[in-house]
Parts: structure tokens; C-alpha cells; sequence
């Protein structure tokens, strides 16, 4: 009798360890892309000067053209993976990453260097995208979106910790060691995913490649007004958190001055989505995905009109009353990434891959020309950035207020 418990017991123990292990490898996939965006943040200027970029501004499409490559990307990659598994796939990105890599670190042009960041999009969006058709692959439900928070959470660490070690190797060495530091980090999970993680998609449940494979899928994903909804609400909020990723290092370095203090004011505030998604995480499985979110998106709104109401004028506040403003705005933040995720692909199992790529690829193409318009008034004053919050959160509850009159 006590050896069958304690064979029990030793089961769950290696269970549990098993799942905090795909938890933490599933954050690592998506971290690639976080840290080859934070990282370079601090760099901004000098990659500018180095290419002889004449208008500050244009240095924001350093951040930006990688998301575009992202969302093309996993059009590419999301429904290859439904045909012949997610591993597979994810090395062939990873590959195509490598190649863009020592294409920025090589080039002397702008252009190229551009070219560059697209590319590292496009094979980032394997990892990426599997990684959320990997999860939904393995849960469904409150629980999957359980799995997103704790994903983020650790996700998050990666905007804690990537700009102080971008400017740690600006400081001590140069701009192209940020580059080969991400690639050999992306190495050692890539490592890391091959000898410990087996392939989720059965070969029984694998979709047969043809040619309207994409198609067919992008109709079967119209037919779910849910995850119609929540792509485009995905979109509204990912967009204008951009506009604050691409004009960070402009907004602390440039309008407050603050350019040594500049990696510690981003860590603090990632802490905030952190804490929000760690606190999603316990309490989804109680509240429920949708109605955390809509309370997120609440407060998502009220923040950034209060926001603007308050400093209308134009003229920035102290760096405390941003802060405080920007820690509110993101902890709001925190409550929808995993959940409205969630809530896009719970109708979707059946086409996991496909309905990945299409969620990241709809919200990812929203996101890009929204952050690169607002970004380019993010010149002296950082009210356009709450306007764009506002605008967005408020046509994101629209998007609630209506799922809600067809649902009842």
C-alpha cells in the first residue's frame, strides 16, 4: 500500500514538473522575440548614427518592421504546422532568423538593416505563433487561458531584464554584440526545445497539405464570431501598447532626459503587466477569461481618458505622475494579453496553427500601422500615446458591449 502512494505521489510530482518545464520553454519560444525588440531599445540612437539616419523617428521602424515580418510570418508558418507538426516548423523559422540576424549586423544601410529586422519577424513568427498553437494543443478552456497568464508572466521577465543588458553591452561593447547575444540565447532554447519537448500535434490530427489549405482555414475561422472579436480587440490593444514599446526610449532619453535611467523605468513598468497577469493566472479559473477582460478593458479605458482629460494642454507631467499613469495603464494591460488570446482561440482546436496565424497575423498587421502614426506625434509630448489608448480602448469595449447584445 505505501509503495503504490508513493509511486502515486512520485507520478504527480514528475507530472507537475513536466508542466512547469513546457510553461517556462513556451515563455522562452516567445521570449526570442521580446528580448531581439527590449534589447536593442537602448541602442536606438547609435544603430540611427551608425547608418546615418537623418530624422529620429525613423529609428522607431527599427521596433515596428520586426512586428510586420511577425505578422506575415505566421501566415506562413501557423498552417505548414497544422500539415506537418509544430517542431519541424519552429526550426525552419529559427533558421530563417539566424540568417537575418548576421544580415543586420553585416549591412551598412538603413534599408538593409530594415530588411534585416522583417526578416527576423518572419522566422520569429514560428516560435512565436506554435508556441500559442502548442498550448492550445495541450488545454482548452479557463485552464488555457491559466497556462497564457503564467506564460506571460514569464514572458515578462524579458522586458525586465533585456534593456539593461542591451545597454550593459552598448556600454562595454557595441551595438552588434545585442544581436549575436539574442541569437545565442535563441540557440540555447532552440537546444533546449529539441531534447525536451515532443511534438503536440499528432500525425492523426494533422490537416492535409493543399493548396487551399489557408483559405479553407481563414473561412472556418470567419464562421467563429468570437474569435472574429477578440483578433480585432487584440489588435486595438496590442497597437497602441506598441506605440509605447517603439517611443519609450524617445519619451525617457529625449523629452525627460533620462537616458541612464532609462532601463530601470522600463523594467519597473514591465513589473506591472507581470503582476497583473501573475494575479490572472490565479483567479481566471474562479472569474472566467471573458469576464476579467472586459473588466481589464474597463479600466483600460478609464485610465487613459482620465489621462488625457488631465493633461489636455499638451505639456508632460513630472516623471513620477507619468509613471504612476503609465504602471495603472499597464497593469490594465496585464489582464487582457493572455486572456483575449484565450478567448480568440478557445473555439479554434480544430485549427490551431491556422487560427494562431491568423489571430497574430489580423492583430499584428493592426498593430504596426497604429503604432507607426501615433508614434510619429510622440515628438514632444507623450499625450498622443494616451489618445491612442483611449481611442483603442474605447472601440475595444464597443467590441465587448456588442458580443454581449448577440450573446444574451
Amino acid at each position: 500500500m505505501y509503495s503504490v502512494e508513493l509511486n502515486y505521489i512520485c507520478t504527480m510530482q514528475n507530472k507537475q514538473a513536466f508542466e512547469f518545464e513546457f510553461v517556462a520553454l513556451m515563455a522562452s519560444l516567445m521570449s526570442i522575440v521580446a528580448l531581439s525588440i527590449d534589447a536593442l531599445l537602448p541602442a536606438l540612437p547609435e544603430i540611427g548614427t551608425a547608418l546615418s539616419v537623418e530624422n529620429p523617428n525613423d529609428n522607431q521602424l527599427l521596433v515596428t518592421m520586426i512586428f510586420l515580418g511577425l505578422g506575415f510570418g505566421q501566415l506562413i508558418f501557423g498552417p505548414l504546422s497544422d500539415s506537418f507538426g509544430r517542431k519541424p516548423i519552429v526550426y525552419i523559422g529559427f533558421t530563417l532568423f539566424i540568417i537575418a540576424t548576421f544580415i543586420c549586423v553585416s549591412t551598412k544601410s538603413f534599408e538593409m538593416m530594415i530588411f534585416g529586422r522583417v526578416l527576423q519577424g518572419v522566422g520569429l513568427a514560428s516560435p512565436r505563433t506554435l508556441s500559442i498553437a502548442m498550448i492550445r494543443d495541450s488545454y482548452s478552456g479557463n485552464y488555457m487561458a491559466k497556462v497564457l497568464s503564467i506564460v506571460v508572466m514569464f514572458f515578462i521577465l524579458v522586458p525586465v531584464i533585456a534593456p539593461t543588458l542591451g545597454q550593459f553591452l552598448l556600454n562595454y561593447y557595441n551595438w552588434e554584440s545585442i544581436f549575436y547575444v539574442n541569437l545565442a540565447f535563441g540557440l540555447i532554447i532552440m537546444l533546449w526545445f529539441w531534447k525536451r519537448q515532443d511534438e503536440t500535434l499528432s500525425k492523426d490530427k494533422r490537416i492535409k497539405f493543399t493548396p487551399m489549405l489557408f483559405v479553407n482555414g481563414s473561412k472556418e475561422f470567419i464562421k467563429h464570431k468570437n474569435a472574429v472579436a477578440f483578433t480585432l480587440v487584440s489588435g486595438f490593444i496590442t497597437g497602441s501598447f506598441r506605440v509605447y514599446l517603439s517611443t519609450a526610449q524617445q519619451i525617457f532619453e529625449q523629452q525627460y532626459n533620462l537616458g541612464d535611467k532609462f532601463p530601470i523605468i522600463f523594467a519597473s513598468l514591465a513589473i506591472a503587466i507581470g503582476l497583473a497577469t501573475f494575479l490572472n493566472s490565479r483567479y481566471v479559473v474562479k472569474f472566467g477569461m471573458w469576464r476579467i477582460a472586459f473588466a481589464g478593458t474597463i479600466a483600460y479605458c478609464i485610465i487613459s481618458i482620465l489621462y488625457v482629460i488631465l493633461f489636455w494642454s499638451g505639456t508632460n507631467p513630472s516623471i513620477e505622475v507619468l509613471i504612476g499613469f503609465f504602471a495603472l495603464q499597464f497593469f490594465a494591460i496585464g489582464f487582457l494579453f493572455g486572456n483575449l488570446r484565450s478567448l480568440a482561440m478557445q473555439p479554434l482546436g480544430h485549427i490551431a496553427g491556422i487560427g494562431a496565424a491568423i489571430n497574430g497575423f489580423v492583430s499584428t498587421v493592426m498593430a504596426v500601422p497604429i503604432a507607426n502614426y501615433i508614434g510619429s506625434f510622440v515628438s514632444n509630448s507623450v499625450l498622443p500615446l494616451f489618445i491612442g489608448f483611449s481611442i483603442f480602448g474605447i472601440l475595444s469595449l464597443l467590441v465587448f458591449l456588442r458580443l454581449k447584445v448577440l450573446h444574451k
